[in-house]
């Protein structure tokens, strides 16, 4: 096969020429405005003359204008009953929400760009037009979804109707399916070559690609009968293993799991089917991971929010299908053979060699559709250091498309549009950075005098409360409840840091760093401070609480007068208002980011999962069978609810034999905690039933519920409760009133049967 040579910009790195010769055209700017050029110093003193005086819509209605607030009122109205009316988004209710924002949008742009900014000064221009284009290029990311929302389509009906053909067995094309290994432990590839042998699909080979060379992996493969791949070397990280097994199997179609994912046995039967239309070259497919996130579990949240990525898998990319320019994510994914040797394999000169892959699909006349079908479930990184690694690692190789020939705004053969979305897609690596400015602006106002802002805080709550408000409240809705706006930023904030510094580094330096695999399957005993990741945010933490101190020094005379009466607010006052507002919410999320920097322990290697199961519980010897409902099942053991009163039958030696009567699967475990809850310890298996226990609880299709995210409010209180309790699981309160209402379900179903 012959792999294309991707990397040719660093002979031409156009896009950091670009930055930096606009941050030339700016820096001369304002050191013409600082040296008073006559020219440069009248343009300012121009616009600051339109900032201060305003057209009328873009002012505070006086009371004789009272009239103005209505339809404010009317929009957010009108948005609530909406919402209200359609708990999930549908076309008539996106298209009146999506028309409700832009038109707040829009309202909310003229007014922060013609009244807002404070240019009476080099310093105070400097950071207030920052500010501004900041807040626009957010802007632009948010309105160009929003925009797409109005073009959502999912993929699930076409997929019932052409998996009819497949499970006729009238359309059957031969599957490879690849995992590539890096060092990953035998036992997490053990699930993940059980699972794709477990497909219900009989024209499949299953190839396990190994880059470590491991003897103990050659004789797991060949214990599960799957065939074994290596290479002399590991050139190209994931990218050169996929092209060397490629050039070495043969079947029409190839599916693609890494080492820890674990597919459902549907995945071939609902993916397949599109395969019928030959210019499909690439069915992407949701992913889910089966155990936490470590933000959600340090903060003891993890039973109440879906994963961070869900919602790239619920949202983003439901949105980018709309307009055919869905990523591959290099997991749970089939491709056509013939379309990947047309382009030359796997795009080997970036980290992110999924991406650029489908990019290089699409390119060549081919489409890349994306199913939103949970068929699939892997691990996400298990600790903070993981997970920051995981993300710089996608901010790199997603920057890296800049700077190679499958750029998809140079690259032939796409569309405007499918241009404009992996642009936008692109670019929003660097909202980091302007988070991180975020964090920062109001700091500046105390430590530097600086004020970007030349506005009322009446202004404030006219213009930018209902554009917030309405943005705030159907942030979630229109994602299908995935991620709430509070707890987003969180994830936001914890990282925003190290990704900035990556972003910049990958600008002057793209190719500087090599494959990094995020470690799976670890376990630890104690707590772990990322002192290397907090101490940065301690740092604004401390200069946000001093910003705040102060803040309240210049507010407290003003609302706390001798007279008892509030005065007329100075511009001083207007700005330690939104100064004090501003500080007060970057100390909340800085402080929840500094406790998700606290890895809680992990003593236990297996993930337990809430599965309600029907069990009959054996004596090993003379004695009445007892019959219960497993609350819990790991690959470890399991925790049953009798569903007799009372506790266990003392007749019950600690050695017992379980049933699961769904599966028909037979167990022998050691009683570890008697009473009417049980805990046992499963004890050695053979083969056969470790099979059917790993498709007992990875492999069922519909298996992975997504979970929905509270509402913004209830996110707030369950961070306020980590704030309060560090290092205490959050909300354990109500875990436990529901863990007893469960407890009480479990025995009603059970005696029922």
């Amino acid at each position: 096969m012959n792999h294309l040579s991707d990397r040719n910009s660093e002979r031409f790195p156009w896009v950091t020429l670009v930055m930096l010769g606009l941050l030339a055209i700016a820096g001369s700017l304002l050191v013409a405005w600082v040296a008073d050029v006559r020219g440069v110093s009248q343009l300012f003193a121009r616009l600051q003359m339109w900032q201060d005086a305003p057209h009328w819509l873009l002012d505070v209605p006086e009371i004789s204008r009272q009239y103005l607030l209505l339809p404010t009122l009317a929009l957010v109205t009108i948005a609530i009953a909406v919402m209200h009316l359609s708990p999930v988004p549908q076309t008539w209710s996106r298209v009146v929400i999506v028309g409700i924002l832009l038109a707040l949008t829009l309202r909310y742009l003229l007014w922060r760009s013609l009244s807002t900014l404070n240019l009476s000064n080099p310093l105070d221009g400097a950071f207030s037009i920052a500010l501004l284009l900041m807040e626009f290029s957010v802007i632009f990311s948010n309105s160009w979804q929003l925009y797409l929302n109005l073009k959502v389509k999912l993929r699930t009906r076409e997929a019932n109707r052409l998996s009819q053909a497949v499970l006729a067995g009238d359309y059957i094309p031969s599957v490879d399916i690849l995992i590539p290994t890096y060092d990953e432990p035998a036992a997490i590839l053990r699930r993940t070559l059980i699972g794709c042998q477990a497909l219900d699909y009989p024209n499949k080979q299953v190839y396990l690609l190994d880059d470590t060379r491991r003897p103990e992996i050659k004789a797991l493969a060949a214990q599960l009968g799957c065939h074994y791949i290596t290479r002399p070397h590991n050139l190209h990280a994931k990218a050169g293993n996929l092209n060397h097994a490629i050039a070495q199997t043969s079947g029409e179609l190839i599916a693609v799991f890494d080492a820890d994912f674990i597919p459902t046995t549907n995945f071939l039967t609902r993916t397949v089917g599109f395969f019928q239309q030959a210019k499909i070259a690439l069915v992407q497919t949701h992913q889910s991971f089966y155990n936490t996130d470590p933000v959600a579990r340090n903060l003891g949240i993890q039973n109440w929010v879906p994963q961070e990525v869900e919602v790239f898998s619920r949202y983003y990319q439901v949105l980018r299908d709309s307009v055919e320019t869905a990523l591959c994510y290099g997991s749970s994914f089939v491709a056509r053979r013939s379309a990947l040797e047309k382009i030359g394999g796997f795009v080997t000169d970036s980290l992110s060699e999924d991406y650029y892959t489908s990019v290089r699909l699409s390119a060549n006349g081919d489409r890349v559709i994306y199913l939103n079908e949970s068929l699939s479930a892997g691990l996400c990184a298990e600790n903070m250091a993981g997970h920051i690694l995981q993300r710089l690692r996608w901010a790199r190789g997603t920057l890296q498309g800049f700077f190679i020939a499958a750029n998809p705004l140079r690259i032939p053969g796409l569309s405007f549009m499918q241009r404009l979305a992996h642009f936008e897609g692109m670019v929003q690596w660097f909202t980091s950075t302007f988070r991180l400015f975020f964090l920062l602006a109001p700091l500046a106002y105390t430590f530097l005098g600086v004020s970007p802002f030349n506005t009322t805080f009446a202004a404030l709550f006219y213009f930018f409360f209902p554009y917030y408000l309405i943005q705030l409240l159907s942030y979630s809705w229109l994602n299908y409840r995935s991620r709430s706006a509070l707890l987003s930023d969180i994830y936001s904030v914890a990282q925003c840091i190290p990704v900035s510094l990556t972003v910049v580094q990958t600008l002057f330096k793209p190719f500087g760093k090599s494959f990094q695999v995020t470690p799976k399957g670890t376990s630890r005993d104690r707590y772990q401070f990322n002192w290397s990741l907090a101490f940065p945010l301690i740092i604004l933490l401390i200069a946000t609480s001093v910003c705040l101190l102060d803040n309240l020094s210049v507010l407290k005379p003003y609302y706390f007068s001798s007279n008892g009466l509030i005065p007329t607010p100075t511009t001083q006052i207007a700005e330690a208002q939104w100064s004090f507002f501003w500080n007060s919410y970057n100390l909340l999320v800085l402080g929840v980011a500094l406790i998700v920097l606290v890895d809680i322990p992990k003593p236990d290697i297996y993930e337990w999962f809430p599965l309600q199961r029907i069990v009959k519980i054996l004596p090993q010897e003379n004695g009445r069978e007892v019959w219960g409902m497993t609350a819990k099942i790991s690959e470890a053991g399991t925790q049953i609810i009798l569903s007799e009163t009372g506790n266990f039958p003392e007749y019950f030696s600690d050695t017992v034999q379980l049933e699961f009567v769904e599966s028909g699967l037979q167990l022998s475990g050691k009683v570890l905690q008697r009473g009417s809850q049980l805990s046992i310890q499963f004890q050695e298996m053979d083969d056969a039933q470790y099979f059917q226990l790993v498709k007992l609880l990875f492999c069922q299709p519909e298996r992975w519920k997504p979970l929905q995210t509270p509402n913004e409010l209830r996110s707030l209180f369950l961070l306020l409760i980590a704030l309060s309790q560090p290092l205490k699981p959050a909300y354990s309160w109500i875990q436990t009133q529901q863990r007893r209402i469960c407890n009480r379900r479990h025995h009603q179903i059970v005696t029922r049967h």
